[in-house]
């Protein structure tokens, strides 16, 4: 798993490149409990070369979301493949967290 950052204005955003599984997982969990993501107040997460996701990962982000929320910070995720967005729609993450297709759209829902 490799994650990488880029900041413009007041967003992260966050690439995911790999399998994120119970190993990388502790990888993302550091990268979002960077006291630093909260000072941004939208969280893109690019999953377009995410290519498998494990329970702790999901965990991951589901332990993230509220602290994100509490902050008024916006966490967005987009460029899901298929299989990965069908794992979140299976637990029924897609009602909870905000899945679109492309940057632009998140882009557009993160300014609204």
């Amino acid at each position: 798993m490799k994650i990488t950052q880029e900041i413009k204005e007041n967003t992260v955003i966050m690439t995911l490149d790999g399998e994120l599984d119970a190993s990388s997982s502790v990888i993302l969990d550091e990268e979002l409990s960077d006291p630093e993501i909260m000072k941004y107040a939208k969280v893109l997460v690019n999953c377009q070369d995410l290519n498998y996701i494990s329970s702790a990962g999901l965990g991951v982000f589901i332990s993230h979301l509220q602290r994100f929320e509490d902050a008024q910070i916006k966490l967005i995720f987009y460029n899901m493949q298929d299989k990965v967005r069908n794992v979140f729609e299976i637990l029924g993450l897609d009602l909870l967290m905000t899945i679109v297709s492309d940057y632009e759209e998140a882009r557009t829902i993160a300014n609204e």
